[in-house]
C-alpha cells in the first residue's frame, strides 16, 4: 500500500490513458479509472447513472415499438436549434474604428 500512495498521482496519470486494475493478493479488488478531461468524467457519470440507462432504454423502446418522431418531422425553430441551410455562411461585416 505504501507504494500505492507514494505513487498515486502516476497511477492516475496512467489512469487517464486505461483503466488500472488493482490488485489484493493478486487477485483483482478493484479498478482505478482515470479522466482526461471534465468531460470524460461528465461522460462516465452518465454512463453509469441507473436513471439516465432508464430513460435510454423506455426511448429505444419506444422507437422499436414505432412511437418515436421520424427526424425530417423535427421542427429546428422548435427544439431550439438553428435552421440548417445548403447555402454557405456569409462572414460578417468587419468594422474598422
Amino acid at each position: 500500500m505504501a507504494v500505492v500512495k507514494d505513487h498515486f498521482s502516476e497511477y492516475l496519470d496512467e489512469a487517464a490513458k486505461e483503466d488500472v486494475v488493482i490488485t489484493r493478493h493478486g487477485r483483482p479488488a478493484g479498478v482505478l479509472v482515470g479522466f482526461r478531461t471534465e468531460d470524460d468524467w461528465f461522460d462516465y457519470r452518465l454512463e453509469n447513472d441507473p436513471a439516465f440507462l432508464k430513460r435510454i432504454e423506455r426511448a429505444r423502446q419506444s422507437l422499436r415499438t414505432g412511437q418515436g418522431v421520424p427526424w425530417p418531422d423535427i421542427e429546428p425553430q422548435a427544439a431550439g436549434c438553428e435552421q440548417v441551410s445548403d447555402k454557405p455562411r456569409r462572414k460578417p461585416p468587419t468594422t474598422h474604428r
